[in-house]
């Protein structure tokens, strides 16, 4: 404060002790105490406002998250997808050891009734769910790794001329020895040159969140089990969009985060996650690990009240 104010207010204070002025004094001073009380007790009005909107904002955002996460994680879903005996031929060609996968799976040498059906008879259709999710991921692993393909045979996984450098091949630890010895060594999904244009232009459509790379490039687990589901289907006849749609049933379970922000991001720019193409979902733009970054900043924070674990590995 200058000096000039200084002195003008110790003056006025000094005259204010003048005969009633002790009186005048206290009394300013109890004037200028309530009306400070009066900002402070405004002040923390407002604040107690504010804090009940952001209490009431929270709450309407948890309940959105939940009506979000229904839209993408659904209880289960069953494929009319013939799975036929060819679990039982991987297990008889050694290129999935049951003991190993159940140990893997349940902790035990057996695996559980809903799960071992899949290797003791023909099965018409797949069912998948939050439970099943990581069976799926081993099972079709193997069958990826396994099935004759020019995917692996002249694909991005020779590369080096060593596809067992890969963690979807040299990571491989289901299988009786070593892993290469299966790898695209049998012939249990036989496709028609039509056929494996299909699979390779849908496998080049499809990414996932644990990489930058699509399923033409199948060098992690994820990769590869995507692969093995894309063959299947195409020589069962199943149409594109329909492909597309499973393969993105498969992918939520296997990285749900992934796919609930996206939901979220989408809600937030006026649109509904329920409305877009499977296909579009599993583009490079929402499913790759390099997505657009507006993704992630858009979602920071949210609680999602369904995750209560880790998303999806790369390894058995």
């Amino acid at each position: 404060m200058p000096k000039y104010s200084r002195k003008k207010i110790f003056k006025k204070v000094a005259k204010q002790f003048n005969g009633n002025g002790l009186v005048i004094l206290l009394s300013s001073l109890f004037i200028i105490a309530s009306f400070l009380s009066g900002i402070l007790f405004e002040k923390t009005t407002n604040l107690n406002s504010q804090q009940n909107n952001v209490n009431v904002n929270n709450e309407i955002k948890d309940e959105n998250l939940v009506a979000l996460q229904n839209k993408v994680l659904k209880d289960k879903y069953i494929f009319n997808i013939k799975w036929a005996d060819l679990g039982k031929k991987m297990v008889e060609d050694g290129v999935i050891d049951k003991t190993v996968l159940a140990q893997s799976i349940a902790g035990t040498d057996i695996l559980p009734k809903d799960l071992d059906k899949y290797f003791t008879g023909d099965q018409n259709k797949i069912e998948v769910n939050q439970e099943n999710a990581q069976f799926w991921v081993d099972v079709l692993w193997g069958l990826g790794l396994a099935n004759k393909n020019k995917i692996l045979e002249e694909g991005d996984m020779m590369m080096e001329d060593d596809p067992s450098i890969f963690a979807s091949t040299g990571g491989y630890s289901l299988s009786n020895g070593d892993p290469m010895d299966h790898y695209s060594g049998h012939s249990y999904i036989i496709l028609s040159e039509e056929e494996q244009k299909t699979v390779s232009e849908i496998a080049g459509n499809i990414y996932r969140p644990c990489c930058g790379n699509s399923t033409a490039f199948p060098d992690c687990n994820h990769g590869m089990a995507m692969l093995g589901l894309i063959e299947l289907m195409v020589s069962l006849g199943k149409s594109p969009d329909e492909i597309y749609k499973t393969a993105l049933a498969f992918n939520t379970y296997w990285f749900p985060q992934t796919y609930l922000e996206t939901s979220l991001y989408l809600d937030k720019n006026g649109q509904d996650y329920s409305k877009v193409s499977a296909q579009q979902l599993l583009s490079q733009k929402f499913s790759s690990v390099g997505r657009d970054e507006a993704i992630s900043l858009e979602t920071q924070g949210a609680n999602w009240p369904i995750l209560g674990g880790e998303g999806g590995s790369c390894g058995a």
